[in-house]
């Protein structure tokens, strides 16, 4: 049971069972003067049973029978809702042919092929339980070797020519007939006898299903369904009877009766059957209560007889009949109580010639009778002037101005008496005397409406101006003035009827006038400009705080005047110096001045229209206000200390306009807040500052700055809040932990200190780490460190962008506005081992069947090195690779020779690092072997060089762009990022290492890539990108570019091979001459040109390039790399280069490349190159085909 409520709550959420509560509940309300009872709840539990389990065979049908698939649902507490689906749960398609019946079924009026389907499901759902249950499925299948006739209709649903139904009163009236037929049969509904009510009736289910609702007994009668196709027609009649459960046609109501009274209580309802009633008597059958001879049933009503006072009792009377009941509660309360007037309102306010209310609401019993009485000592009220109300109200039906006065009214009965005086005040009538007038208005030009009216002196009106009975808009060209409304510069849109509303609170008047606009004349061209400076400025009305200005405006020019200006000076305090006073609107000439005491004012008018400003009037006379104690006080009072053991208050000094009167100073005052101490004052002077010594640190206090001078005090100030000075914080924090997340990141928490050990205010906690000392460092005579600081109360925060592998220390301190207090006892972690950073590769000797490797550790290991990886392939002519080579070598080794090479050969070598994590960077190399014939210079030619960064991923685009690799050559690297931006700028900042001229270049946001141009060879530098909208984040990258690649100059006249191939090329033209020689004494034609072009030496066509190709390989002697598939065509022309961003250009595309664990990906074809190169010179030894281009 709720408290102090007739609420039951039953709550079965804490494993109650809802079937323990199931029954029938009453509710009984007691005190002294009896016992009333509720209706009777009843409570059973919501249940969802399933199906019964059964077997349903599947069914075959011929096209155009009838069929019912049935539901036949399980009986839930409420009744589930019933809906058919298919496997897919959409559910099934319904029509005059096919729909559901009210009991769930599925019809078919006739079958047809279309329904054919494995899966017809039946759900029920259960909303209150929030359960569907299904049905086993039904599988149709529809036959259409032996279709039947067509055939008049039948009834599926009701069974036979007659049913009944029966419904009760205000309930909703379903009727169903469901017929079936070939074609289908169109259903119609009519009333024997009557119309069907046309605001009540629906029909639904396809015409199926007849729906009235709010059932009444006129609704009972027989009702005819019938279907009808083109084969015949039937019909069903359901006769209708209505029932009705009770209801009310006189409620019994609560009686008052006096001791010695007579009463009645009266209990009528009809319903169908009739009803029975029953009395009961505090809950209690009538028959079993005890006897009271003042009491007597007859019936529906209760009659009382000379009641006693103790025969107070609720009475209830129940009415029902098989379909229900009704109950109700009837409190008879036999009360003696002498007359009490309730009413509360004494005066009250009519206008004349109006009706004039005035109640006397009262209660006592016996019932008061109530009489009126007007002035003193006059008689009973009575006669035609005046109506007297049941319920004690006098109504004066034309109030006079002389029906004003005081009225009493009494009440009495036989225990006594009450009275009260009311006053009634008749005012007079508000009256429109000036009516606003029909106005025609040239466009732009201006208007005034004026609306007098008179009201009564004791009332306050108020004037409000509508326009088409809307309000006025918020416009600058609408003022008004006392009773007149102005509009200026008037358009199309001000046209309309303009109303003028004077309300007070009794009653309303208004008037209304039309406004119409058209188009102006052409007026002859006007000369404008700014007003003269207006004139004649008069003083009057001089009071303590304010003076009434006058003035004669100057001429406005032709355009008229806005607005005027009044400035003022104050002689005494700001001599010279001109102020803004206040701005009136350009019709006045007159304002009233708010002034402030102890001023010596001189006061000056401007006149502005749309040219501009006047020139600045003549000031008036000066005029002196009388001093008084000040308005305000002084603003930007603080208490802030300076030192541990004092408080400074500070505040904005007073200008002296604001001082009212001479010797103007101020109280300062203090106390220590939280603490019953009296208030410490001193008076200061010409100051804005007071230093208070000797407080205890930083404590809080009360603080109050007020103004005086010699005629008094300013109004009490504000209170402010202020402290005094902070010391250093004395505790640390304690139970310093680390977290370490990754190699790169930790996490330190620690304990809050006490806020009163903190001696200021708690701006974080500051953390200090660096690298732990060890044999590298340990000679280090400056460590460096970092420092973060965690703002506000935390106590725990991240470290980021830490050193794989290293011992870090680390200590915590609490900061306030004085500074750092003591630090946390040092707390010692290690980051784990992370990748290595690259490992740079250097040829440092070749001879014809060996190289010779040497590198040195990454700049940065991040960790114990297990190993080295090396990978290396051979490049042949065409520009092929061979298998790749891997060769795993111990950590303490800084080279390497490898033996039993190919001489004269293009090798590519791939090397990088390994930790107890996995392969670092890896950074690539090529070298040739060197050749028998001569000697070569111990350089080589390197080609592109190959940074491979790895870059953090994100799940939503970066913030910032992140460096994904770096390609370098010789003098030019490659920046590729990730980062998309198209609102921003992009910036890509480079130097060489250890120096400070950086250079920088700037994008657009949506570049991904950019080429750094004019670097020098083999030189190591370092790169920035960041955007303009997030300066302070960047991403950086370390690169080195190739060395210059050595020409290697062969003597290919001295070889064996070329010297047959020339010999060979010139036998075969001296015979092509020949058999050209001979066809031309013929007289044929041979076209050379086409026939060179058809046998042109496959050397010389561009080479192919399968998706399987690693790359491209160059060593062109102008130190250039050459592009994809670089080689001279065979006509000599060559093809102009391609954008140099072109990623592809840098060997950004998928082939040839490594996983991250350095894995090869890509594979060399073997097929030639597909594109005519860049470039004038070949890299390698001249070929045939280039010399017999030379030759001819």
């Amino acid at each position: 049971m709720k408290p102090n409520s007739g609420t039951l709550e039953i709550n079965i959420m804490n494993g109650g069972k809802a079937e323990a509560y199931e029954g029938e509940y009453q509710c009984t309300a007691k005190n002294d003067r009896g016992t009333a009872v509720s209706n009777v709840i009843f409570i059973r539990q919501s249940r969802s049973p399933l199906w019964t389990k059964e077997k349903i065979e599947p069914i075959v049908i011929q096209k155009g029978m009838p069929l019912v698939l049935p539901c036949k649902p399980p009986k839930g507490l409420p009744p589930p809702i019933i809906f058919w689906m298919d496997n897919f749960f959409q559910r099934l398609p319904q029509n005059g042919r096919v729909s559901q019946g009210l009991n769930g079924d599925l019809y078919f009026s006739n079958v047809q092929p279309e329904d054919t389907r494995d899966f017809y499901i039946c759900y029920a759902r259960f909303n209150l339980t929030q359960t569907i249950h299904q049905k086993q499925p039904i599988s149709l299948k529809v036959l259409t070797n032996s279709p039947v006739d067509n055939r008049p209709p039948t009834f599926l649903m009701p069974i036979g020519q007659k049913s009944n139904k029966t419904v009760l009163k205000d309930e909703v009236l379903l009727l169903e007939c469901i017929a079936e037929g070939l074609p289908t049969p169109e259903l119609r509904w009519n009333k024997e006898g009557a119309e069907l009510p046309s605001n009540r009736v629906f029909y639904e289910n396809f015409n199926k299903t007849l729906k009235i609702i709010g059932v009444s007994e006129e609704d009972a009668g027989k009702y005819r369904c019938s279907a009808q196709n083109n084969r015949g027609s039937i019909h069903h009649v359901i006769t209708v009877i209505v029932k009705a459960a009770p209801y009310w046609i006189t409620k019994p109501e609560n009686l008052i009766l006096s001791p010695g009274d007579d009463g009645t209580l009266i209990c009528r309802a009809h319903g169908n059957p009739a009803p029975s009633i029953t009395w009961l008597i505090n809950g209690v059958a009538i028959e079993l209560a005890p006897n009271d001879p003042s009491r007597v049933v007859d019936g529906d009503a209760v009659i009382f007889t000379k009641v006693q006072e103790r025969a107070s009792a609720v009475f209830q009377c129940n009415t029902s009949n098989i379909y229900g009941y009704v109950l109700a509660n009837a409190f008879v309360n036999v009360l003696a109580e002498r007359p009490r007037i309730l009413s509360s309102q004494k005066i009250y306010q009519v206008i004349a010639n109006r009706p004039a209310l005035l109640h006397c609401k009262s209660f006592g019993s016996p019932v008061p009778h109530i009489e009126w009485f007007k002035g003193v000592q006059s008689s009973v009220l009575h006669g035609n002037d005046y109506v007297f109300h049941d319920n004690g109200t006098l109504e004066v039906p034309v109030a006079q101005k002389d029906s004003s006065g005081t009225y009493t009214c009494v009440a009495r009965n036989k225990l006594g008496t009450d009275q009260k005086i009311i006053e009634l005040e008749v005012k007079d009538p508000t009256m429109i005397i000036s009516q606003p007038e029909y106005r025609v208005v040239q466009r732009y030009g201006s208007v005034s409406f004026e609306c007098k009216f008179k009201h009564d002196p004791t009332l306050v009106p108020e004037v409000m101006w509508l326009r088409n009975n809307s309000e006025l808009p918020v416009d600058e060209r609408y003022t008004f003035e006392k009773e007149r409304l102005m509009i200026k510069n008037i358009t199309e849109k001000d046209k309309g009827m303009y109303t003028c509303v004077a309300n007070t609170t009794l009653d309303s008047v208004s008037a209304s006038a039309e406004l119409s606009v058209v188009e102006p004349t052409q007026p002859p061209p006007v000369k404008t400009d700014r007003p003269d400076p207006s004139s004649d400025l008069e003083l009057t009305d001089r009071l303590d705080r304010s003076v009434q200005l006058s003035w004669v405006p100057g001429d406005d020019n032709n355009s008229p005047i806005t607005e005027f200006i009044i400035e003022y000076e104050d002689v005494m305090h700001e001599p010279g110096v001109w102020h803004l006073h206040s701005k009136v609107s350009g019709t006045q000439a007159t304002a009233t001045l708010t002034l402030s005491p102890y001023v010596n004012y001189a006061f000056r008018v401007i006149a502005v229209n749309e040219i501009g400003r006047s020139d600045q009037s003549e000031s008036s006379e000066r005029y002196m206000t009388k001093a008084a104690e000040p308005d305000t006080n002084p603003s930007g009072v603080k208490g802030v200390g300076t030192e541990p053991d004092n408080l400074v208050i500070t505040w904005k000094p007073m200008k002296g306009f604001d001082s009212n009167g001479p010797g103007l100073q101020y109280k300062v005052s203090w106390r220590q807040k939280d603490f019953d101490e009296e208030w410490t004052s001193v008076p200061v002077a010409n100051v804005s500052k007071y230093i208070v010594s000797g407080t205890p640190t930083f404590v809080p206090y009360e603080i109050t700055v007020q103004a005086m001078n010699d005629l008094g005090y300013a109004p009490e100030p504000a209170v402010v809040i202020g402290h005094s000075g902070e010391d250093l914080p004395m505790v640390a924090p304690g139970n310093v932990e680390v977290d370490v997340i990754n190699t790169t990141l930790a996490k330190v928490q620690w304990d809050s200190v006490p806020l009163t050990t903190v001696r200021g205010h708690l701006q974080g906690y500051r953390v200090y780490y660096w690298k732990a000392q060890n044999k590298t460092n340990r000679n280090q005579r400056h460590i460096e460190k970092w420092m973060l600081t965690f703002a506000g109360n935390r106590t725990h925060g991240m470290l980021p962008g830490l050193q794989p592998n290293t011992n870090y220390v680390l200590n915590v301190r609490v900061v306030n506005g004085k500074g750092e207090g003591p630090s946390s006892k040092d707390k010692y972690f290690e980051t784990p081992e992370g990748v290595p950073s690259m490992a740079f590769l250097h040829i440092s000797h070749q001879t014809p069947d060996s190289l010779t490797l040497t590198w040195s550790p990454p700049v940065h290991p991040n960790g114990v090195l297990t190993q080295y990886t090396l990978k290396y392939q051979s490049i042949n002519a065409t520009h092929e690779l061979s298998p790749p080579v891997e060769i795993t070598i111990p950590a303490n080794e800084t080279s390497y020779i490898l033996k039993n090479l190919l001489q004269n050969t293009r090798y590519k070598f791939y090397f990088y690092a390994h930790t107890a994590v996995g392969p670092g960077s890896q950074s690539t190399q090529e070298a040739i072997t060197a050749m028998d014939e001569g000697k070569m210079d111990s350089s080589f030619a390197t080609s592109t060089v190959m940074y491979t960064i790895h870059p953090t991923h994100f799940r939503a685009h970066p913030v910032f762009p992140l460096i994904k690799n770096v390609t370098a050559a010789e003098t030019s690297a490659t920046v590729v990022w990730n980062f998309e931006n198209i609102d921003t700028k992009l910036f890509v900042k480079y130097v060489e290492l250890n120096k400070e001229d950086w250079k920088e270049e700037t994008i657009n946001g949506t570049r991904s890539a950019f080429v750094l141009k004019g670097l020098s060879p083999g030189t190591s530098y370092k790169v920035l990108v960041y955007s303009d909208d997030h300066a302070d984040l960047y991403s950086e990258e370390t690169f080195q570019t190739g060395p210059a690649m050595a020409s290697r100059q062969v003597d290919i006249a001295t070889q064996g091979w070329f010297i047959g191939l020339m010999c060979a090329v010139a036998l075969l033209i001296l015979v092509l001459l020949i058999v050209c020689f001979i066809r031309r004494n013929k007289g044929g034609k041979y076209p050379v040109k086409e026939k060179e072009d058809a046998h042109a030496d496959p050397e010389i066509q561009p080479m192919k390039e399968d998706d399987g190709t690693f790359g491209e390989y160059s060593d062109g002697e102008d130190h250039k790399p050459l592009k994809k598939g670089s080689r001279t065509p065979s006509d000599r022309t060559v093809k102009k280069d391609d954008s140099d961003d072109s990623l592809v250009d840098y060997g950004e595309g998928v082939n040839g490349q490594f996983n991250e664990d350095g894995s090869f990906i890509g594979q060399y074809s073997g097929k030639k190159e597909k594109e005519p190169v860049e470039g004038n010179e070949s890299s390698e030894a001249p070929s045939p085909v280039n010399a017999m281009n030379s030759f001819v």
